[in-house]
């Protein structure tokens, strides 16, 4: 094959029962095993992003499809709304002695082309709108990243952030809340990302 020809694979969304080969037998795992093995730990900093990905695509509807690694933005609604989600927490999957202190990334980025491999030459924070992601609850005992009760959720629009933040990488919670942000739960965040998109 012409490696010139090596076009994006189109990713379709796997069910989890789909075995491993060898020899050609089916062996006794499946791809199922292997999510288990490797995303189980949701409270710790990588997967916990990723799953803050997963929430608010399911507030807004678009959680049917699947994730796209690198992608410029987080997740895009009907309206045509592009959404960066950040995810931050007090508690995380390794021994602490104190709670961690909460920030987000808010860097700007070149964006990246699936179909080209290309980077934009532009640099710029990519979205419409911000949602931070915080999981607040502060008992280790009782902590569960799937009870969306633990979580809350801060929406903003991305102008607000180049305007009063410009260049700047990363922001405290403190520091978020004095730009005044709608901070919402479950149930009300595709409100606030439309709200947010509209300013």
């Amino acid at each position: 094959m012409d490696i010139d020809s090596l076009s994006a694979i189109k990713v379709n969304r796997k069910f989890g029962d789909e075995p491993f080969e060898h020899n050609s037998l089916q062996l006794p795992i499946n791809l199922l095993s292997f999510w288990q093995w490797s995303a189980s730990d949701i409270i710790g900093n990588a997967m916990r992003g990723i799953l803050a990905e997963y929430i608010v695509a399911s507030s807004v509807g678009e959680n049917s499809g699947v994730r796209t690694e690198w992608d410029a933005f987080d997740i895009k609604t009907t309206e045509g709304i592009k959404v960066e989600v950040k995810s931050a927490a007090y508690i995380q999957s390794w021994e602490q002695k104190k709670y961690s202190a909460v920030q987000f990334n808010i860097r700007t980025t070149r964006a990246w082309n699936q179909e080209s491999n290309e980077r934009s030459n532009e640099i710029i924070r990519q979205s419409d709108v911000y949602v931070f992601c915080l999981l607040k609850h502060k008992e280790q005992n009782t902590i569960n990243p799937l009870n969306l009760e633990q979580w809350e959720f801060y929406v903003l629009p991305t102008e607000t952030l180049n305007q009063v933040l410009d260049l700047q990488k990363t922001i405290t919670l403190n520091r978020l809340k004095a730009l005044k942000p709608e901070k919402v739960g479950y149930n009300e965040l595709y409100l606030a990302i439309k709200n947010a998109a509209s300013v």
